[in-house]
């Protein structure tokens, strides 16, 4: 005997509350076996990969590749063994790092709200514990056949949906992209993406004129690829005129927008920026990369740099001090134990800002390695959402874009964020003379309500002596030192 279990999309961390179907790796009628992965989704952080629950059979999968699905929404629905159903019991999910807030997880909408969610039957709450992802947090599931929700397409009008040529002769853009929304579903949509097919010239032969996806496989064998992005048919013959592309903000680009405008909503930011003389610095890499002791690994500007702020923080507490809102409508300082180093990584994804546990505690060449991993993982999209919260402060590196500076914006919740130009060789002032030097710019953004221009002036200045004069750096303690002098007045 086997049972039906359906399987909706887990809550997969940090207050997310949709993902996109990336791929599918099982399709209906496949088995599968506990823990494989059966599916890989966007969030707006990273692309993950979802297990599978059971041991069993797909029965049906309930979204297409490219489709948004909200937590709590059907998934999957598996055809399972009684005993194995019966015997299912919840996964430790591990603990949730320290210092960090996750948004309380939405409730599930009922179906009048338009999610479909289920209510179990006393049977069904009879039935056992159901199996939860490691991590993932609870999400609800239902045993029994799904039920899918009907979808209703808009009425077809003689000039809205009678192909390409009335489409654009009768219709605004505006009115053109509901057409074509009202005839199809997001995984249609994602799918004519792909094959580059026009969808307002496609004629629907599903129910009450929607789009189905052998319309779109006959549209691209045909020929009929996309052009309303570029350009309307003009009912006289004459030269297209260019119109605008829209693009849905999802993913990353969602998150990112998000989290800037929270930024600059909620935390005065003032910018300081220093220009350095960095040659003794280069030459310092260039031995390095044969040396011995550096084990092979390829130490780069952005490593040297990362280790001599993470040397200097000790002697300016200010720089690693957030600012916390209290419920009472109080605020207090918080500094964390040890340095979670930031690094802003672009990938093809969008802006994402993993971080290195323990930074400061690091030597060089470590240091080095971590950072030539995060990178590696970021733009793989295999980032863990823990790793992408609760940071300490950040570095980003525009010099590998050939910028000299800019004003970068604080990740939300850090006091401090640097920004590494690029190494130039310029003419400089050295040894009283005029030479050509490698020079660099440091901008560096501070919260002004922890950290006073003074003090974001002090570590700048302090960053760019040792990053002038590595030397400098056998002056400085390990992570537990405070300093003396100036070089902690004010911090």
């Amino acid at each position: 005997m086997t049972t039906l279990r359906e399987f909706r999309l887990p809550d997969l961390g940090e207050g997310l509350t949709e993902s996109d179907v990336v791929a599918w790796r099982v399709k209906a009628g496949d088995r599968v076996e506990l823990n494989q992965v059966i599916a890989e989704v966007e969030t707006a952080k990273a692309l993950v990969e979802i297990p599978s629950p059971y041991a069993g059979v797909v029965q049906a999968l309930h979204a297409e590749e490219g489709q948004t699905v909200e937590v709590g929404e059907p998934l999957v629905t598996f055809e399972v063994p009684d005993d194995a159903a019966s015997s299912a019991s919840p996964a430790p999910a591990p603990a949730p790092p320290e210092e960090v807030t996750t948004p309380e997880t939405a409730e599930p909408v009922s179906e009048s709200q338009g999610a479909g969610a289920h209510q179990p039957s006393d049977t069904e709450r009879d039935e056992g514990p159901e199996p939860n992802l490691v991590g993932y947090g609870a999400r609800p599931e239902r045993a029994g056949r799904p039920r899918r929700r009907p979808r209703r397409y808009a009425p077809v009008s003689e000039s809205g949906w009678a192909g390409a040529h009335q489409v654009s002769d009768t219709l605004d853009p505006d009115a053109r992209r509901a057409a074509v929304r009202a005839h199809t579903t997001p995984g249609i949509r994602a799918m004519a993406k792909r094959l580059g097919v026009d969808l307002t010239g496609v004629q629907g032969t599903g129910p009450d004129g929607s789009v189905t996806r052998e319309d779109v496989e006959a549209a691209a064998a045909s020929g009929a690829t996309a052009h309303a992005a570029t350009h309307v048919v003009s009912p006289n013959g004459a030269a297209p005129a260019r119109s605008e592309t829209r693009t849905p903000v999802r993913g990353v680009r969602k998150h990112t927008a998000a989290a800037m405008v929270a930024s600059v909503r909620e935390a005065p930011q003032a910018s300081v920026f220093l220009t350095v003389d960095v040659t003794r610095s280069m030459e310092l890499l260039a031995r390095l990369k044969s040396h011995r002791m550096a084990g092979g690994t390829r130490i780069t500007v952005l490593a040297l740099v990362a280790r001599a702020m993470c040397a200097l923080l000790p002697r300016h507490p200010a720089l690693m001090t957030r600012w916390q809102d209290l419920p009472d409508g109080g605020a207090e300082l918080v500094r964390p134990a040890q340095v979670d180093l930031g690094i802003a990584v672009a990938t093809d994804r969008g802006l994402v800002v993993p971080h290195v546990p323990g930074a400061d505690r690091m030597s060089l060449v470590e240091l080095a390695d971590a950072l030539g991993r995060l990178t590696e993982t970021a733009r793989a999209g295999r980032t863990p959402p823990e790793r992408l919260t609760g940071g300490t402060l950040t570095i980003t590196n525009v010099g590998v874009f050939g910028v000299d500076a800019g004003t970068p914006i604080l990740n939300p919740g850090e006091p401090a964020i640097l920004g590494v130009g690029q190494v130039a060789r310029r003419p400089w002032e050295h040894d009283g003379e005029v030479a050509l030097r490698q020079v660099m710019t440091l901008s560096l953004t501070f919260d002004h309500r922890v950290v006073d221009g003074e003090q974001g002036a002090r570590f700048l200045a302090d960053l760019g002596a040792v990053l002038e004069d590595p030397a400098l750096a056998l002056l400085l303690g390990g992570p537990d030192d405070v300093g003396s002098g100036t070089a902690g007045e004010g911090a």
